[in-house]
């Protein structure tokens, strides 16, 4: 099962844990195969980085390759543009459908208000565990 986690589902899952750290553990487990891109793992670090959270260089830069060497990094090549309110939005359908993903896993409210793209299904944490 090809899975895509929103950058919001990353920050939690490392911050903060609860189902989000459930989903991760999945990948990390081999029960999932988590489908990253660099816009995704870029958006991660920058957040990680920034003044709410403000973790360490290092730590940030670990973090990153460990999911780099998790996840399958996909290269989309065509953009995408249906989420005109945030358009990183949109880094995230072009990650699932060049990655061939099943799910996209999102707290987004844009993102969840499309239930599905291209017979991908995004669904909150809860709503992908069960």
């Amino acid at each position: 099962m090809r899975v895509v986690l929103d950058t919001n589902i990353l920050i939690s899952a490392i911050v903060f844990g609860g189902k989000p750290k459930i989903i991760l553990e999945k990948a990390i487990r081999g029960d999932i195969q988590l489908v990253l891109s660099d816009p995704i793992l870029e958006e991660l670090q920058g957040v990680l980085l920034g003044k709410k959270f403000r973790y360490p260089t290092h730590v940030v830069v670990e973090i990153a390759q460990q999911l780099t060497s998790l996840a399958e990094i996909v290269y989309p090549e065509v953009e995408i543009v249906v989420i005109k309110n945030d358009p990183y939005d949109n880094r995230i359908l072009e990650c699932a459908v060049n990655g061939k993903a099943k799910y996209i896993v999102s707290g987004d409210s844009d993102l969840l208000l499309l239930k599905s793209y291209q017979n991908i299904d995004i669904l909150t944490p809860d709503e992908f565990l069960k």
